[in-house]
C-alpha cells in the first residue's frame, strides 16, 4: 500500500510581516530620581553600572508600533488593545530603532511583535492583539507562568506576591502637568519628540479624533501610572537602581484621555530573580474615577540590579544565601 505524504489540510502563508521606519527615540529621564537617587537613566549612574549611557526608558518604543498595529488592527488599536513585551537590549540616544509586526494567520487574534536596532540587535520581543484574549496568548502572561519560585530574595524579602498598594491612588495626565520625580516631563514636552506624532493626541487635534478628545499615547499610559507608584509602597529595600525588564498594556475600554482623572488597584502578581536581578511583577488595573469601571491595566517587571543594593551581599551572607 503507498504512503500518503500529502498534508492534511492547505498549509496557508502567514501574513508577510510590516515593519516601520528607522526611528531615533529620545530619552526623557535623565533627571529622573526615587529614593532620593539618580535612576539608571541618568549617564554616571548607568556608567557606575557598567552601561555606557542612559537608556532610553523601554514603553518609548511602543510608539513606534502603534501605527502598524493600527493598520493590522484599525481604530480597535486604541480601544482594546493589548501590547505585552519582553525587553531584550537596551537603546541609548543617537541609536536607530525599527518596529516589525508580524499579522495574525488566518483564524488567529494575536499577532507577533519584535524590534530591533539599526545594525539587527533585538530591542524587543512580543505580543499585540485587539479585544478579548485569553492572559496566557500573550508573552507577559506566559513568562509569569514560567517562573520558578524564588527562594533566595534580599532586597524583595518582605513583599509577598497578592500584596495590594497601601494607599489610594488618582492620576491624571494634562498638556503641560510635569509628571514629578519618576517622570519630570510633560505631555507636551514628550509630543514634541515622539517618534509617532498624531493629530489625535494634541490640544487642536483631539476634539476630531473618533472620541473627540485628545487621548493619550500609549507609550505615556506607562508614564501615566508610574508618576503615582511611590503611595503604593510595594518596593524592596533600598537605596537600589532598576529597570523595565517586562511590560504588558492592555486597553479595555479605551483610550485613555488627556485631563482625564482614573483610579489605581495595584497588586504584586509574582516575585523572582535571576543571577543579577531581583523582580517585582506588579499588575496595575486602571478604574474610571469614582466607579469600579474597568478601562486598562498594566502588568511591569521592574528589575532591581543585585549589585546596585550596597548591603546585598552582607544580607545575603546573614540570611544563609551565599
Amino acid at each position: 500500500m503507498a504512503s500518503i505524504s500529502a498534508p492534511a489540510f492547505p498549509d496557508f502563508p502567514a501574513p508577510a510581516a510590516r515593519c516601520g521606519p528607522l526611528r531615533a527615540p529620545r530619552q526623557m529621564l535623565a533627571e529622573q530620581t526615587y529614593g532620593g537617587h539618580k535612576s539608571i537613566h541618568d549617564d554616571q549612574t548607568a556608567g557606575e553600572l557598567g552601561l555606557k549611557a542612559g537608556p532610553i526608558e523601554g514603553p518609548t518604543h511602543f510608539s513606534q508600533f502603534d501605527p502598524l498595529l493600527h493598520q493590522v488592527f484599525g481604530q480597535a488599536w486604541f480601544e482594546s488593545g493589548c501590547i505585552s513585551a519582553h525587553y531584550q537590549t537596551m537603546v541609548i540616544e543617537g541609536e536607530r530603532v525599527r518596529a516589525f509586526v508580524q499579522p495574525p494567520s488566518t483564524g488567529a487574534k494575536v499577532a507577533r511583535i519584535w524590534a530591533e536596532k539599526q545594525d539587527g540587535t533585538p530591542v524587543l520581543e512580543g505580543s499585540a492583539s485587539v479585544g478579548p484574549v485569553a492572559d496566557s496568548e500573550h508573552e507577559i502572561p506566559q513568562r509569569i507562568a514560567r517562573l520558578r519560585l524564588a527562594k533566595g530574595l534580599v532586597i524583595n524579602r518582605d513583599l509577598k506576591v497578592g500584596q495590594r498598594g497601601a494607599q489610594a491612588e488618582t492620576v491624571a495626565m494634562d498638556f503641560d502637568q510635569n509628571m514629578g520625580n519618576y517622570y519630570p516631563f510633560t505631555l507636551a514636552a514628550k509630543l514634541a519628540v515622539i517618534t509617532e506624532p498624531s493629530p489625535w493626541y494634541t490640544r487642536d487635534g483631539g476634539v476630531n479624533s473618533p472620541w473627540g478628545q485628545a487621548i493619550i499615547p500609549i507609550e505615556m499610559i506607562s508614564v501615566l501610572l508610574g508618576s503615582s507608584m511611590d503611595r503604593a509602597a510595594l518596593k524592596g529595600r533600598g537605596p537600589a537602581v532598576g529597570l523595565f525588564a517586562d511590560q504588558q498594556i492592555r486597553l479595555v475600554r479605551g483610550p485613555l484621555f488627556v485631563g482625564r482623572s482614573y483610579d489605581l488597584q495595584r497588586e504584586i502578581v509574582a516575585l523572582s530573580e535571576s543571577r543579577r536581578t531581583e523582580s517585582i511583577w506588579t499588575r496595575t488595573r486602571v478604574l474610571e474615577h469614582g466607579t469600579q469601571t474597568l478601562v486598562a491595566e498594566m502588568i511591569l517587571n521592574h528589575a532591581v540590579l543585585k549589585n546596585s543594593y550596597a548591603g546585598y551581599e552582607k544580607e545575603a551572607r546573614e540570611l544563609g544565601l551565599i
